[in-house]
């Protein structure tokens, strides 16, 4: 990685729409275009709750990854927890869609205080679906 991720700025939007927000959770969208439709580098600032209500096959990037090397698949109800941590954002990172339609999913920030763990901890979820690297969000 030539340049850190501290010094360039990354969009902290972990959606392409915002749902809902109140002083307490903020609800994303993300909706990925068929055949490959990428969100963008970006990164997590708060604990998240990802839902995919339907199925679907993504992959992600890291930020100085040469290659997609995180992948993902979700059965319907697919759900992970992230701890992001108090110690700051998750590193930078894009996904993109290998479904040949568009699959959406939802990501719930919980904004009304800060983590309670210092770091970042590895993803759980509820079993329904995979991805190859439990320490990534894949989908958010």
């Amino acid at each position: 990685m030539s340049e850190s991720t501290h010094d360039q700025k990354f969009p902290t939007a972990p959606g392409d729409e915002l749902v809902f927000e109140n002083d307490r959770v903020r609800v994303w969208s993300m909706t990925l275009a068929a055949n490959g439709g990428i969100y963008d580098f970006h990164q997590h600032e708060h604990d998240h709750l990802i839902l995919w209500p339907d199925a679907g096959r993504a992959e992600a990037m890291q930020y100085g990854d040469d290659d997609w090397t995180i992948s993902q698949v979700a059965e319907p109800g697919f759900t992970m927890f992230k701890t992001v941590g108090s110690g700051g954002p998750m590193v930078p990172h894009r996904i993109r869609n290998l479904e040949d339609h568009p699959v959406t999913h939802y990501i719930i920030e919980l904004i009304s205080e800060p983590s309670p763990s210092p770091v970042t901890l590895p993803t759980e979820s509820n079993g329904r679906g995979h991805t190859t690297n439990p320490g990534m969000s894949v989908g958010s």
